[in-house]
């Protein structure tokens, strides 16, 4: 199959013919529909995350199972699925919490990545291992991955758009119902409005919000965001966010999430709180990246920093039900997808998110 592949060298990827093995126990292969080009596979394209590579990249994306292992009895080929690139275990005792997203076995595959649950690659070219990112490996025609990372949806969602519920909307929307909890009533800001920022928008809308700005340098981002259910925006480009943020709400805010994940939209997020409130950390920055806040400011304040991976999701049952209020009109996915792509031009997608002139490309294989 043609599959992206990093070989290290950044800001380069190449489509390359690569063999696809059969899926083990408990694992199924994926005839991939659509995957999203999203800001974690940047990380990788500028060299800023230290994985593994070879790679086959991509973690967002949708299919038709093709093909079940032994052991698999909850699938059958013929489902519609979107790929969550957390796949739970369901026995740590995270999983038997019900914190799915934070599951011990899903943690291995993520870092250092590069394998399956079994620590083996069905990924290879020419007898050299190819490594898996982050258990999926979306930009391909098809992919492997385990069962519970392949979660059924219902077959009359447009596969190709529902791709971008697999992480940009579920981490998004989760980051505001699961992690933040934000209340009915709440004021909420939102640093970034790339497809998870509006994402996170929209769930905060969704959640009863009083009033949420929209914060990004790209006007015609906030502009969008306004659409999709933003009460104010900012321009960060032609003003201070913090300051700007104050002369709209003196007392600040009850939820500040920083959807870009760099050390100045953290430190921007603590600062545009108010008392009790919280600042909730979605994107993810750099390795090595440090954040800097005021203790005693938080500590008289009675504030919070959460950091939020992949919404606190429960796949199973937060994937399909986010597709479910797409389907009936709630949830806007068509307005995050700015284009769609032949996997030859990955690259392509790729600087377009880099340079801002894209929110989600959708990656098309050729079948």
């Amino acid at each position: 199959m043609q599959a992206v592949v990093f070989n290290g060298e950044t800001k380069k990827v190449e489509v390359a013919d690569v063999e696809l093995a059969a899926p083990g126990a408990g694992e199924v292969r994926v005839k991939i529909a659509a995957a999203g080009v999203c800001h974690s596979d940047l990380h990788v394209y500028r060299n800023e995350w230290d994985v593994p590579v070879p790679v086959v990249m991509g973690h967002e994306g949708s299919g038709i199972i093709t093909e079940v292992g032994p052991g698999v009895t909850n699938l059958a080929v013929g489902d519609h699925v979107v790929l969550s690139w957390v796949a739970p275990c369901h026995e740590c005792r995270y999983c038997l919490a019900g914190h799915e997203a934070r599951c011990q076995v899903a943690a291995t595959i993520v870092a250092p990545g590069g394998v399956l649950q079994d620590g083996t690659s069905r990924l290879s070219r020419d007898g050299e291992r190819i490594h898996h990112y982050l258990g999926v490996s979306s930009f391909a025609q098809e992919a492997v991955v385990p069962a519970s990372g392949a979660i059924r949806v219902r077959e009359d969602a447009p596969l190709d758009v529902i791709a971008l519920v697999g992480c940009a909307v579920a981490t998004g929307v989760g980051a505001v119902t699961n992690t933040a909890q934000v209340e009915p009533g709440s004021i909420v800001a939102v640093i970034g409005c790339g497809g998870v920022g509006l994402s996170v928008i929209q769930g905060a809308r969704l959640a009863g919000a009083e009033r949420i700005i929209a914060i990004d340098i790209q006007a015609d981002k906030t502009a969008l965001a306004m659409r999709l259910g933003a009460t104010d925006e900012i321009d960060a480009s032609k003003v201070d966010a913090v300051e700007a943020l104050r002369a709209l709400i003196p007392d600040g805010v009850d939820y500040a999430f920083d959807a870009i994940g760099r050390t100045q939209t953290t430190e921007q997020a603590i600062q545009m709180l108010g008392l009790g409130g919280a600042a909730v950390v979605v994107g993810l920055p750099p390795t090595g990246s440090k954040a800097y806040f005021d203790p005693l400011v938080l500590g008289e304040s009675d504030q919070r920093i959460l950091g939020s991976n992949y919404g606190s999701v429960r796949p199973a049952v937060d994937i399909p039900a986010l597709v479910d209020r797409y389907m009936e009109g709630d949830l806007k996915l068509d307005e995050l997808v700015t284009a769609r792509r032949p996997l030859d031009e990955a690259g392509a997608a790729l600087d377009a998110l880099n340079d801002g002139s894209a929110l989600r490309t959708l990656l098309i294989p050729a079948s």
